[in-house]
């Protein structure tokens, strides 16, 4: 498998030419600084998930979006099937939160990542206006989590699953001495009421 940075950075230049953005447009778009962007189009910045975040609204995406292997990247059909070995995993620099796109390349509305969550770390959201309207389950599978999703925050322990819509400020804190994992389900739809 490819390093994940050069994936980053074809997946970010790819969707910015599809969009028909020019660096200036996006970077007005996302609030990410022009520089910025073409570091990571060029492969030579490691940006933090909240930058990729800013990217993905602006784009039209989902953050598991910008993992996906580009189509012209890519020297085969995409496959039904995802092995554990084909998978990429990114960690954010920030943080230290360890992501695995768990979804096979096949064309689906569904995607599954698997997250890892240092002890202690905070990461959050500002979730710009997006194109789409995404949902968002996320199951844990070890540890605990408080998830602030607006001005509503649950503490989510093992077994525990919480559904929200991705169109408000985020939070995700691991207050514990113990990793946490949990599994992320997203899914993108064409906004029913805009």
């Amino acid at each position: 498998m490819d390093d994940i940075t050069p994936r980053l950075a074809r997946r970010v230049h790819a969707l910015r030419e599809a969009n028909g953005l020019s660096l200036d447009a996006l970077a007005e778009r996302s609030g990410v600084s022009r520089s910025a962007i073409s570091l990571i189009e060029r492969g030579q910045s490691s940006p933090t998930a909240v930058v990729l975040d800013r990217l993905a609204a602006a784009l039209g995406v989902t953050l598991a979006s910008l993992f996906e292997a580009d189509a012209a990247a890519r020297t085969a059909a995409p496959a039904p099937l995802a092995r554990v070995a084909e998978q990429p995993v990114w960690t954010d620099p920030a943080s230290g939160y360890v992501r695995r796109n768990v979804s096979p390349a096949w064309p689906s509305p569904i995607q599954l990542v698997d997250v890892r969550f240092p002890p202690g770390q905070r990461v959050a959201y500002e979730q710009a206006a997006r194109e789409t309207e995404v949902h968002q389950q996320v199951w844990m599978i070890e540890g605990a989590m408080d998830l602030s999703v607006g001005r509503e925050t649950w503490r989510l322990e093992a077994g525990d699953c919480l559904a929200m819509q991705l169109d408000a400020p985020i939070v995700w804190h691991n207050p514990t001495r113990r990793a946490a994992r949990y599994l992320v389900a997203l899914v993108s739809l064409p906004w029913r009421n805009r």
